[in-house]
């Protein structure tokens, strides 16, 4: 059931970053920070997105976690994204928060994007 309280609450995440350590790897985390809302937990998704031949964005991997609020190794989502190949790719990551039992806005987080060398395989 959900609270008739709006959960006032942060949506954070990073930029992707590239790891060329093998196997390299795109990857992105997000985590929430709590204001003055009820939640204590929320289902936390990151989707790693790469701009297509087209100019559009995909998304490319996406994983959820359910986290307290906080950020940190043990307070945050992550997905990760083999490299295919070396084509330089634009990236950028898009972090969803839903509050558990809070009503929540439905914004997302969408970070700058990034280029690397590491094929997305679109």
């Amino acid at each position: 059931m959900l609270s008739d309280v709006i959960g006032d609450f942060q949506t954070a995440g990073d930029y992707v970053h590239f790891s060329s350590t093998p196997p390299p790897t795109a990857s992105a985390h997000g985590w929430w920070l709590n204001g003055s809302g009820p939640g204590t937990k929320a289902k936390v998704t990151v989707s790693l997105q790469a701009k297509d031949g087209g100019g559009n964005w995909k998304s490319v991997e996406t994983s959820s976690k359910t986290i307290k609020p906080g950020g940190g190794s043990a307070r945050r989502a992550n997905a990760r994204k083999t490299c295919e190949g070396t084509a330089k790719t634009t990236w950028r990551s898009v972090v969803d928060v839903d509050v558990i039992g809070v009503r929540d806005s439905p914004s997302k987080l969408y970070t700058p994007s990034k280029t690397y060398p590491c094929g997305a395989g679109l």
